[in-house]
């Protein structure tokens, strides 16, 4: 039996039973008083509310997709699409069940850290919000390669690797010529990455549309404070943490990893087919390997992120929260970077990979795993440069406050876009690295490298928005202001690991989705179809790209925008319509702004889904591959700069109101509490400019141009077969 199903299926069951037995664990806390309990289960009902409507939306459109494809390609390939949806929409239900229930627990922890004067109260209650974020990161692992090794022992060990000669001879009904095992993979990712944008999307327009409502009323016109219980919309910015940061975010990564993997197992197979008649084709062991190491890589990573989790949530706790979650992730990158290096020894050591184009033998592939994991760290610190209080970015920004919300506004887009430029170079020196060590297998394997780690990453973006419901509770249970304290700087490092993690997806997406458009362009290169930039239907299809990106960056803005305004006006409502709500004598009603968010919020994202699937489709049937090949570049390329420009603003604007929160007691001393209120609401004004800007805009780039990219490659045989452009020219 492969190496390959003894790492993956240890990594995958390992994972699901580490995940539930946190799960218990956490729900075996104390969840507090009656009011926290009560408060908890508020946020709990509504994020399963949220997740049962969006599940009634997603799965008549994905069992409709999948019929389709059964009809042009396989059963198989139909089968694999609801696969991956359900194991994307597993991992994000587990996840973030565990989040509503940690998030009161943690509140809980710090409020008996204080009452008994715990030294080490802090770290206790960090360590409750991590082990209830790790079940969301194990999830996504687990439920990630579960579903692929399922894909690879069914269809992989039955068509491909027994027999990789039938990867050239597989023609459909149509007469349409295809791989059965690539086509089926490459569907599983598009399951996945189907109910990413849904989760990610939906997710986002609901917590930000509740966010901005609660803070262009709450803080802005009543000028009372964050979380405060007489706000109606602060339950729903609650749910909103965990249907957009937690399950949204969870399965943004898990698809960009199975994206990743696809890429990694779909490129050499093109390239196996290009050099079949050549002098010096690769072999049929090399192929089996190429194809079965990506897997195999991340299956490591997975063991190497459970114990990276595992030493952080067993250890004695301190009150350093950055040292600990970044021993989690530094530690989990250092054992798979030398594990990597041994399987790489195992997989290509004494096989000829000159025709893979292995620069340096069989070490090639693992470095280049290796620029992506370095890539990814430091992807998530320039990130944190440019968002971070600690730096100057963001403390120049909080200084233009004082000058008013024109300045602030323009100083962050600044910052912002200055920000592109180390990310785009970090990103086009991997690429270039990637593919020198190994070839058009490089980049793929540098995606790969990169979301090795998924699982420990997942872990510590999760803790972020379940420290940040701790202080929610905290405030809306009218808790000792100490509780608040701990639950704050939780909260505070949380902002900064969900830059971090930002940064991480934004570039881990591109890669993926970068690695899926050479795996199109060797798909239709086989075809006769040769990528040229100065191909005209190519360079139009580039314009497109950019155009449509842009396009659908504005509609999801737009989206925002339609739920705050509607939030808005419901909370004004409350306050000017039930007696007593200001005085904190009544209480408002949280749940018909949950209801206002979760429509509005499953309404606005069906359109962009719906344009981001077609699109490649369409433009193919018109246009050809070629054109698809051009609309795929321009997309990638343009959500680069969209996606790390909008989630640094964003996130800037964000830490630059919390680091002038920080000062009030000294800028009141300073310039009077009256000129502190003008300098507040501009920090206001720009933090509520940016939700919508890092938390829907910058997320869903990468979601969409991985989806594209993959519904590209999948479509690929069909309109380099037949398509509209090809018919008129002839």
């Amino acid at each position: 039996m492969p190496l390959m199903i003894y790492i993956v299926g240890l990594g995958v069951i390992l994972s699901l039973i580490f995940a539930y037995a946190n799960f218990k664990k956490v729900s075996r806390m104390s969840a507090g008083t009656v009011e926290m309990r009560d408060i908890a289960k508020a946020i709990q009902e509504g994020a399963s509310a949220f997740l049962s409507r969006e599940f009634a939306i997603d799965i008549p459109i994905l069992i409709v997709i999948a019929i389709l494809f059964g009809v042009f390609f396989t059963p198989w390939a139909g089968l694999a699409l609801l696969l991956g949806a359900a194991m994307s929409s597993l991992a994000g239900l587990c996840g973030m069940k565990a989040a509503v229930i940690a998030n009161v627990r943690v509140t809980n922890a710090a409020k008996e850290g204080v009452e008994r004067k715990e030294p080490t109260a802090l770290g206790q209650a960090l360590q409750v919000a991590f082990q209830g974020g790790s079940v969301m990161g194990l999830s996504v692992g687990g439920f990630a390669l579960l579903g692929m090794l399922v894909i690879y022992l069914l269809v992989g060990f039955w068509q491909a690797f027994a027999n990789p000669e039938n990867l050239v001879t597989v023609t459909n009904w149509l007469g349409i010529r295809f791989t059965v095992f690539t086509q089926t993979l490459t569907c599983y990712s598009l399951g996945c990455s189907t109910v990413a944008l849904f989760n990610r999307l939906g997710g986002g327009i609901y917590t930000k549309g509740a966010d901005m409502g609660a803070d262009l009323v709450g803080k802005s016109e009543l000028n009372i404070p964050e979380d405060d219980p007489r706000n109606p919309a602060v339950i729903a910015d609650c749910v909103g943490d965990n249907v957009g940061d937690v399950a949204g975010n969870g399965s943004d990564l898990l698809e960009s990893t199975i994206g990743s993997i696809a890429a990694a197992t779909v490129l050499p197979t093109a390239l196996y087919m290009t050099l079949i008649n050549s002098n010096r084709p690769i072999s049929s062991e090399l192929l089996t390997r190429l194809m079965q190491f990506p897997i195999t890589v991340v299956g490591l990573g997975l063991i190497a992120c459970i114990i990276g989790i595992a030493y952080v949530i067993y250890k004695k706790p301190t009150n350093r929260p950055s040292r600990e979650l970044n021993l989690s992730l530094w530690s989990s990158a250092s054992i798979i970077a030398v594990g990597s290096l041994v399987l790489s020894y195992i997989f290509f050591n004494g096989h000829d990979t000159v025709p893979a184009q292995f620069r340096f033998g069989f070490i090639s592939p693992w470095l280049s795993a290796l620029v992506g994991i370095i890539a990814g760290i430091v992807l998530g610190q320039l990130a944190e440069r440019y968002t971070s209080e600690r730096y100057k970015e963001t403390q120049n920004i909080a200084e233009l406050a004082k000058k008013g919300t024109a300045l602030l506004i323009t100083g962050g887009m600044s910052s912002g876009w200055r920000s592109c430029l180390p990310a785009c170079l970090v990103l086009g020196g991997a690429v270039i690295l990637a593919s020198y060590f190994s070839g058009g297998y490089g980049s793929p394997m540098a995606a790969v490298g990169m979301l090795s780690f998924v699982a420990a990453t997942v872990t510590v973006d999760t803790y972020g928005p379940i420290s940040d419901n701790a202080g929610g509770i905290a405030e809306m249970a009218h808790l000792n202001h100490h509780v608040r304290e701990i639950t704050d700087s939780l909260d505070s490092q949380g902002n900064t690991t969900a830059a971090i993690g930002k940064g991480y997806a934004i570039g881990s997406g591109v890669l993926a989705a970068l690695a899926l458009m050479m795996s199109f362009t060797e798909s239709i290169g086989s075809a006769g179809n040769s990528m040229t930039i100065t191909n005209f239907i190519l360079i139009g299809g580039a314009f497109m790209g950019v155009g449509l990106m842009h396009w659908l960056s504005g509609q999801m803005l737009l989206a925002v925008t339609r739920n705050a305004d509607q939030m808005v006006e419901e909370v004004r409502r409350q306050f000017r319509e039930i007696p007593g709500l200001m005085e904190g004598t009544a209480k408002p009603d949280y749940a018909h702004c949950v209801r206002i968010c979760t429509n509005s919020a499953l309404g606005e994202m069906v359109r962009p889904c719906l344009v981001a699937l077609i699109a490649p489709i369409l433009g193919g049937f018109v246009f050809g591959p070629l054109f698809v090949g051009g609309l795929l570049l321009g997309s990638i390329l343009d959500s680069v700069a969209m996606a790390t420009s909008t989630a640094n603003s964003g996130g800037a604007w964000d830490n630059a109101k919390k680091l002038i929160e920080s000062k009030e007691d000294e800028m009141i001393k300073e310039f009077g509490e009256k000129r502190y209120q003008e300098i507040h609401a501009a920090a206001v004004n720009g933090d509520t400019v940016g939700d919508g800007f890092k938390d829907v805009v910058g997320p869903n780039q990468d979601i969409m141009i991985k989806l594209m990219s993959t519904m590209a490659l999948i479509w690929a045989p069909v309109f380099a077969a037949v398509n509209l452009f090809d018919i008129v020219m002839k």
